[in-house]
């Protein structure tokens, strides 16, 4: 699956949150500073030739849909960096995450326990 920019993933987090949207709905729903809308139509050009968006022509109007779950994307990225930066393991990530602070013992225990319910 192709990488998205921070811009486009910010757009796609925006049409993600909505499942639909025409390009005002999106832009209105940016974070401050919002983008010109503009800059927005042009990121979800990309977005539909990156094949994350397919776009529905309602007469002038342009409605713009996911194409790509939200889910899906975060599973391919995440597999991304842990083939890039820590060896193809997710234990590493783990503990990259546990001893920089950023997961404490009662997270763990909370993922030990989601895992044993499966």
């Amino acid at each position: 699956m192709k990488q998205l920019t921070r811009a486009e993933e910010s757009v796609m987090q925006v049409l993600w949150k909505l499942e639909q949207a025409l390009l005002m709905e999106i832009v209105d729903n940016m974070p401050e500073p919002k983008p010109h809308k503009n800059t927005v139509a042009t990121i979800l050009k990309i977005l539909t030739d990156k094949e994350f968006v397919r776009v529905e022509v309602l007469g002038r109007i342009h409605e713009y849909h996911p194409l790509v779950t939200k889910e899906d994307y975060s599973a391919a990225s995440l597999k991304g960096m842990a083939q890039g930066y820590f060896e193809g393991s997710y234990k590493n990530i783990v503990s990259f995450m546990v001893e920089d602070n950023k997961l404490s013992v009662e997270d763990l225990e909370l993922l030990l326990n989601q895992l044993k319910g499966k």
